[in-house]
């Protein structure tokens, strides 16, 4: 058994040259994150649910559009989009298309965990395919095993494709260099050797492009690394789409801005759309996700009857929220979606955290702003204390962190069926109210036990 001064050494010389992250870093762990079985067992079971989720999210949109469900769905939906996009995200020939990759952003709390969102066009696929890999020379117990993340995307792009990304989302190109290169090794090497596994056509390949200069290729698969609120600095954009269209090329995520937006959560917990999700989410589906999916509002200045309050808050107007005391506070703004503040942390604040004055200048914003650039109040959870060792440089010795967890499980799509094929675990000191990644942060794979 390897000591854990040799597991370093193991990490570090796995290390790419040409690193993971563009001009990031973090701290290294010889440890990765303890699952119990039990929370396994749940989290493979999680990611069925938040597929079928999303499957009801595409067909509440669809029923909207049609009038038969209400229009104030796509009307919040459409909200700050260009009209040309949003007449793409509505063709016939892409109406059943969802993302094949399901990252959730969970929060590990003291009675259990929610899920803060659900992230489209996540990174991290090459990062954590990297730490699955290298932890696994040493630990046969991590989730997912040496190469399940390469799996889980091999089947998002089976005969090879291209990996095309934008100069927004430049930070994960070397992850996704990494992984490329792995999947045309193996495939060179199951050729060379005549192997089945993995299965791939002869001519696969992939290759990691930049999006401001892309031009598709007929028959050619798109993995699309970009946000779509960046599509103005892609100038060539339009013939990928017209491809996409014509049948010419396939892109996951497919091209669906309503599909990522933050909006949905609230939308989850609208009285009248109770009974779409139970249909369609089956009874034990919705009530599962009830106790998981935060509480969330959504900020719309349209004035209420006399009558009525805003459900849990028991206020009849936004405006009465700007008022709470900091105790009432505890709660998140996040920009939905549509915009370079919903892509990261950059859209979120935490009403506690603000001084009175700035609360209320934010809320003021959101409800302003509501037409354009819409915001969800949401229930902040605070994640649970644990520890984790991890290597600090400057003593040049082992130390422990007390911090909180975000857990992002992997889940890839294949043929309606969900597999978890990693989950990249992220340790930030217990001062942070907001979990990701970050220098002091500790990245590592996580590992089953029993």
């Amino acid at each position: 058994m390897l000591v854990q001064s040799d597991k370093l050494t193991a990490i570090r010389d796995a290390f790419p040259k040409e690193g993971l992250f563009a001009e990031k870093d973090w701290l290294l762990s010889p440890e990765a994150f303890p699952i119990a079985q039990k929370f396994l067992a749940e989290l493979e079971q999680l990611g069925h649910r938040l597929f079928v989720f999303q499957r009801a999210c595409n067909q509440l949109y669809q029923l909207s559009v049609k009038g038969k469900q209400p229009e104030w769905v796509a009307r919040y939906l459409d909200a700050g989009k260009p009209a040309e996009l949003v007449e793409f995200s509505r063709r016939k020939e892409i109406r059943d298309d969802l993302p094949r990759v399901i990252r959730p952003d969970l929060i590990l709390t003291d009675d259990g965990y929610i899920v803060a969102e659900i992230d489209s066009v996540p990174g991290g696929i090459g990062l954590t395919a990297w730490l699955n890999q290298t932890y696994s020379t040493f630990d046969k117990e991590i989730i997912g095993g040496s190469d399940g993340m390469l799996d889980g995307f091999q089947n998002v792009l089976p005969n090879g494709g291209d990996i095309v990304i934008s100069q927004e989302a430049s930070t994960y190109r070397p992850e996704m260099e990494w992984i490329a290169a792995r999947l045309k090794d193996r495939s060179a090497y199951a050729k060379a050797t005549g192997d089945s596994q993995p299965q791939a056509s002869e001519s696969a390949a992939w290759r990691v492009v930049a999006a401001e200069n892309y031009e598709p290729q007929d028959g050619r698969a798109v993995y699309r690394f970009f946000e779509l609120f960046d599509l103005p600095n892609i100038p060539n954009v339009d013939n990928l789409l017209r491809a996409n269209a014509e049948g010419r090329v396939t892109i996951t995520p497919p091209i669906k801005p309503f599909l990522e937006e933050k909006i949905w959560f609230a939308l989850f917990w609208l009285k009248p759309l109770h009974e779409f999700w139970r249909r369609e989410l089956g009874e034990k589906y919705f009530t599962q996700l009830q106790k998981v999916i935060p509480y969330s509002w959504l900020l719309d200045p349209t004035p209420l009857p006399q009558h009525a309050v805003i459900p849990r808050l028991e206020i009849h107007d936004w405006r009465e929220a700007a008022k709470f005391s900091q105790k009432d506070r505890d709660l998140l703004l996040k920009v939905s979606g549509f915009s370079p503040l919903g892509w990261g942390s950059r859209g979120v604040s935490l009403g506690s955290d603000l001084a009175h004055a700035e609360w209320e200048k934010r809320i003021n914003n959101a409800l302003a702003t509501f037409d354009s650039s819409p915001t969800i109040l949401q229930r902040f959870h605070k994640g649970r204390l644990l520890e984790h060792r991890y290597w600090d440089a400057e003593s040049g010795e082992l130390k422990t962190m007390k911090g909180r967890v975000r857990l992002c499980p992997y889940y890839f799509v294949e043929n309606d069926r969900v597999k978890l094929h990693g989950a990249l675990a992220t340790i930030v000191p217990a001062d942070k109210k907001f979990l990701h990644g970050m220098r002091d942060a500790i990245l590592v794979p996580s590992r089953s036990e029993s």
